[in-house]
């Protein structure tokens, strides 16, 4: 199996930490081979002296609102985070959600409140656009074109779409093989923030100024690439949030053409604080919100590690 989590130093083993007392969380999913959450947020955890481990549960989609409300009948469950394909239709189960959850139609972390209530948080469109000022990939008035139309998706989408301090997107597509499903999410998009947001009949990234891979191909290697390479344009950035096997097929041909491409490690890092704040584990949230280059070294794969920047200062303490 090609995964780069094979070269990834070793995270401190949880066996010596889990206790009666441990807070669980879980990361619902199905796949979830290629989630990186427990490699980011464990060793946080033991960093920080937080007695909580995250795990990694596949939870096939019929059966989802069945163990999303049994799961949190535990006592100790605290939370959860979740990935694809679960982050549209775990909205059933949940009592409250944010106004950009409800926008996008998703969340990607749910919490248990002191009255029993459970609430959605979702943050993987605010982490894609501070990724995109990580990599120096501008947004403001340009041409988006995002592939796939799941969680995500929407989440990036509604993010590119909202104003913040005057920039915004001009313009957001989507594009999605499945009949009417991007142009459902593009249309509660539109109708709530006034950007011209709408779905495409095709994948093709011609005239884009930034393509967005959104959809699951590339977690095999012999997934068709989810455009045509040939035809972004000479200036167009590309970013896959794919999470496994980076750089991906994709990523690797954008570059050859000598174009902006980039994993997507660095939106799950720009959220992490996010997480952490919404699961009230504000000390970690601002430590990391200073620095995360610690979890860049744990997540990046070895091929990639020369593109993290030089650190202001070290995250995790030198052994």
């Amino acid at each position: 199996m090609n995964d780069h989590r094979t070269n990834l130093p070793a995270s401190p083993t949880l066996g010596t930490r889990i206790h009666g007392c441990t807070d669980v969380y879980f990361i619902v999913g199905d796949p979830v081979a290629q989630v990186l959450a427990p490699e980011v947020f464990n060793p946080l955890f033991a960093r920080f002296g937080i007695d909580a481990a995250i795990v990694p549960v596949q939870v096939a989609p019929a059966d989802l609102a069945a163990f999303v409300k049994t799961a949190f009948l535990g006592k100790n469950i605290k939370g959860m985070w979740v990935t694809i394909p679960h982050k549209t239709s775990v909205m059933q189960v949940l009592d409250h959600c944010s106004a950009l959850a409800r926008m996008a139609g998703a969340v990607n972390a749910i919490r248990r409140n002191v009255d029993g209530s459970l609430e959605g948080g979702l943050f993987d469109g605010e982490g894609f656009v501070a990724s995109l000022g990580y990599f120096n990939i501008s947004y403001a008035g340009q041409r988006v074109l995002i592939l796939g139309a799941g969680g995500a998706a929407a989440a990036i989408g509604a993010s590119l779409a909202l104003a913040r301090n005057g920039v915004v997107a001009a313009e957001v597509a989507f594009f999605d093989p499945t009949p009417g499903k991007a142009a459902e999410v593009a249309g509660r998009i539109a109708a709530a923030t006034g950007t011209r947001v709408q779905s495409v009949a095709s994948s093709d990234p011609a005239g884009f100024d930034l393509v967005v891979n959104a959809s699951p191909l590339g977690l095999r290697l012999s997934d068709a690439l989810p455009c045509d390479v040939a035809r972004l344009e000479p200036s167009a950035a590309l970013v896959d949030i794919v999470m496994k096997n980076q750089p991906t097929p994709v990523v690797r041909a954008a570059r050859e053409r000598g174009l902006n491409a980039q994993p997507g490690f660095e939106m799950l890092i720009q959220q992490a604080h996010l997480y952490l704040d919404f699961f009230g584990f504000s000390e970690a949230a601002a430590a990391l919100r200073h620095d995360a280059d610690g979890i860049r070294k744990v997540i990046y794969p070895t091929a990639l590690q020369g593109e993290i920047r030089p650190p202001p200062s070290t995250f995790f303490p030198t052994p």
